[in-house]
């Protein structure tokens, strides 16, 4: 077949391209230190971007939003400042002296550590609905009336009637979830502190947003250094502050991410390191293995570089990735090498025999891997899409580092003395299972069969998370001390945002949203919505006619003939009936400077607070669902803005691509391994232990409660692209020695499963990651590569033997 010439001619352009750098080795070296000197100063410019805004690509609606919030109101969240430890009049003297020092600082527009409680409280009557001020009007005259006939002279009581009531108990539960009361918080306090907690929370707000990473990080050090400066000893022996809050949360989640990366690469260079020196049992193959492996790295992470500048939460990784999936190709070159020599070839017949063979079975294997990573590249999540594609290049680039520079050093290592003897590359081959395997292949294929069977009909029942502590650690102690600044607020720092043009548009929006949350019910996920307009509410002239009514009302009562407790509700109403309306000027700084952009201007914004949980994805896209798409007269919809609307955006992304990604994954790597190998019975052959696994794979995830998450799911292509390599070169070695079985299974088998083990090391070391999702997306690949472990090295060959035994 066409398919078949053109492998052959791989085949045979790969043995001379090997052979000709075995024989000049410089030439071939000079060019790797100097492409490899390029691509380390290429490399030397990323930088690594983790906030969830990148996450999207510039179409997402919600993330152009993002741009035009911070145009109109700069900063989004703030740098909150926490007080510990102290009595509560310490930590409310400390609010007072550290606010105004805070709001001297160039980055901060303003600080806010007061609640309006006052202001709301004397001005409650102006925010309930008119007919209720009149109800309450008519409950007092009602009263009145009574108390009025009971003093006249010729009343003569027929019965025991009641005084009518004067509770007005009903009419205020109306208003108790309202933004003026949310606001208002504990009227007892009027500072944002919990005294039990013995802590005191201060809002400073930043002039840009926290997504734009070098401001956050200069914004945070500003406050930091601040307070390190500040002498805090007068407010007592045990009290500390501490930093928290939208900006400090993305800077630590950036320091934790790098942390992991280091510790992640050290990790996979220490195992496969240590792994090759078992599996080799001599330092010079070692340095072989590796030296290719660091030059394809450094090739990919240049051209990174030079195409996107920057890596995000996946491909920061890649480097222990793809260091553990290029370190296979060594392991089968330099293992069939050995088998050569062992055989008595002499170098440059070994040299030519294991790269055109087993070195075009590498290119297949490679590009099967790629084709599988690229398949990746047409989801619109960032993550996913860039892991994908520079997975794909690095897996062509290693593989052509190792074709290019492993026949050149090991012949530069010949030439000045040193030895690569062939037991340092072979030990071992004849393994215990080669030769045990052949005995009882029917009863290994049916014990491991059956229970593989039935895991992968379970496979569909695969558990997944919507938590969504796998993309933000939630653990982390700035996450956690702002989970109790919330709590001490009593909603969320960070609401949706809905931004408007007038105050016409405020109410309009007010208004559907309600609408939505009374059609909802208990399923609504708002809490309470607020805005300029809702808090200067409308029909004060009215409303204070009213109030009026009912002062000359309460007037006419003698006070001192009612009992202590409606003296309390008398004096109540007599405060609230006195102010005079007013204006959005009047309403006090800490709450209209939430509504305020960077410029004077009529357009407003309506801040909508959630009564969910956001760490959990259905919350989130219900939330989304929620305040999306609100409609204004002309036919122009309003759409909500804020970190809420990109993390559905990125849910929705992940839940509707993952199954086409996965199955475009299977499709292209087995269109590929066709192509390249020219039989369509070969190519399932070579797959079929894969898809095995992955299958597999899932039915065992309820078993070891591990679940998918938005995050890890990217191991299920990631794994068909790094295991399906090995079909291939098992059946690439038996078409050549059919008659010894025991020996390909004893020689390629060990290089298989060392190739599995370096390629799980790269995955596994992520196990080694505070981030939650890194973490999982380490467990689930390790227990991939375990089951295909076994399904290649044990299942698979045993059905091999049971076929090919039937046709003889």
């Amino acid at each position: 077949m066409v398919a078949s010439r053109a492998f052959a001619h791989v085949e045979r352009q790969v043995g001379r391209l090997a052979l000709a750098g075995f024989r000049h080795p410089w030439p071939f070296l000079a060019t790797v230190a100097v492409s490899t000197l390029v691509a380390f100063l290429a490399s030397s410019r990323l930088t690594l971007r983790a906030d969830l805004s990148d996450l999207l690509p510039r179409s997402f609606r919600s993330v152009r939003d993002l741009d035009l919030l911070a145009e109109r109101a700069g900063g989004m969240g703030y740098g909150v400042v926490v007080g510990q430890g102290a009595q509560p009049e310490a930590l409310r003297r400390f609010a007072r002296d550290l606010a105004p020092k805070l709001e001297a600082l160039p980055g901060v527009r303003f600080v806010n550590y007061e609640r309006p409680s006052a202001f709301f409280r004397d001005r409650a009557l102006y925010f309930m609905a008119l007919s209720d001020i009149q109800e309450i009007e008519r409950r007092i005259r009602e009263r009145r009336d009574w108390e009025q006939l009971r003093r006249h002279p010729l009343y003569v009581p027929l019965d025991d009637e009641p005084a009518p009531p004067l509770d007005l108990g009903d009419i205020e539960r109306k208003y108790q979830n309202s933004s003026v009361r949310r606001f208002s918080g504990d009227r007892d306090e009027t500072f944002i502190l919990d005294a039990d907690q013995r802590m005191v929370v201060l809002l400073a707000k930043p002039m840009q947003m926290s997504t734009d990473l070098a401001y956050a990080k200069q914004f945070v050090g500003e406050l930091d250094a601040f307070l390190k400066t500040q002498d805090f000893s007068a407010y007592g022996p045990d009290f500390t502050v501490s930093l928290t809050g939208t900006f400090k949360k993305k800077i630590d989640q950036q320091r934790q991410i790098r942390d992991d990366v280091a510790t992640a690469s050290t990790v996979a260079a220490l195992l496969i390191l240590l792994y090759l020196v078992f599996h080799f049992r001599g330092l010079l193959p070692v340095l072989l293995v590796l030296a290719p492996v660091g030059v394809g790295l450094l090739w990919t992470y240049g051209l990174v570089g030079v195409v996107w500048g920057e890596v995000n939460l996946l491909t920061a990784f890649l480097g222990a990735i793809l260091g553990g999936l290029g370190t296979e190709h060594g392991i089968h070159l330099l293992g069939r090498y050995g088998g050569l020599r062992a055989e008595g070839r002499t170098e440059e017949e070994a040299v030519h025999e294991a790269f055109c063979r087993t070195g075009a079975s590498a290119i297949v294997s490679a590009l099967v891997a790629a084709c599988a990573f690229a398949s990746m590249s047409i989801s619109e999540f960032r993550p996913f899409r860039e892991f994908g594609v520079i997975a794909a290049a690095g897996m062509l680039l290693l593989v052509f580092a190792c074709l290019w520079t492993l026949p050149a050093a090991l012949g530069a290592a010949l030439r000045i003395g040193w030895t690569l003897r062939a037991k340092e590359t072979i030990a071992g081959q004849h393994s215990r299972l080669a030769a045990w395997l052949p005995r009882a292949p029917g009863k290994v294929a049916l014990a491991l069969g059956v229970p593989l069977l039935l895991l992968a009909l379970d496979s569909p029942r695969a558990p997944f998370t919507y938590d969504l502590g796998v993309l933000q650690d939630m653990q982390l102690p700035s996450f956690r001390l702002d989970s109790e600044v919330n709590r001490i607020l009593g909603y969320s720092q960070i609401p949706v945002i809905i931004l408007t043009a007038s105050a016409e548009e405020d109410r309009l929006v007010e208004e559907q949203i309600a609408a939505r949350k009374r059609q909802l019910g208990t399923a609504s996920t708002i809490d309470f919505v607020a805005s300029l307009s809702d808090l200067v509410p409308a029909d004060q002239a009215q409303k204070h006619r009213a109030m009026q009514s009912i002062r000359h009302l309460l007037e006419a009562i003698d006070r001192d003939d009612l009992d202590r407790d409606l003296r309390r509700g008398y004096d109540d109403l007599m405060r609230l009936t006195a102010p005079p309306p007013f204006a959005r000027s009047d309403i006090p700084a800490s709450i209209r400077r939430q509504f305020e952009g960077l410029k004077p201007s009529a357009e407003g914004y309506v801040l909508v607070f959630p009564s969910v949980n956001t760490d959990d994805g259905k919350n989130v896209r219900a939330l989304a669902a929620e305040v999306r798409d609100l409609q204004l007269p002309g036919g122009r919809s309003v759409n909500a803005v804020g970190e809420v609307m990109v993390l559905a955006d990125i849910l929705d992304m992940v839940t509707r691509e993952a199954p086409p990604v996965i199955g475009a994954s299977v499709l292209l790597v087995l269109v590929a391994m066709w192509l390249t190998l020219g039989r369509l019975s070969t190519a399932l052959a070579c797959l079929a232990p894969t898809v095995v696994s992955i299958l597999a794979l899932l039915g065992l995830l309820p078993v070891v409660n591990l679940k998918l998450n938005f995050l890890n799911i990217v191991a299920i292509p990631a794994l068909i692209g790094t295991t399906v390599d090995g079909g291939v070169h098992l059946l690439s070695r038996l078409r050549d020695a059919r008659a010894d079985f025991n020996r390909v299974l004893g020689e390629t088998g060990r290089a298989i499963g060392g190739g599995l083990l370096t390629s799980a090391f790269g995955f596994a070391a992520m196990v080694f990651a505070d981030h939650p999702g890194l973490s999982s997306l380490g467990k689930l690949t390790i227990l991939g590569f375990t089951v295909n472990a076994v399904v290649m090295l044990v299942a698979f060959p045993a059905v091999l033997l049971v076929v090919g035994r039937k046709r003889g």
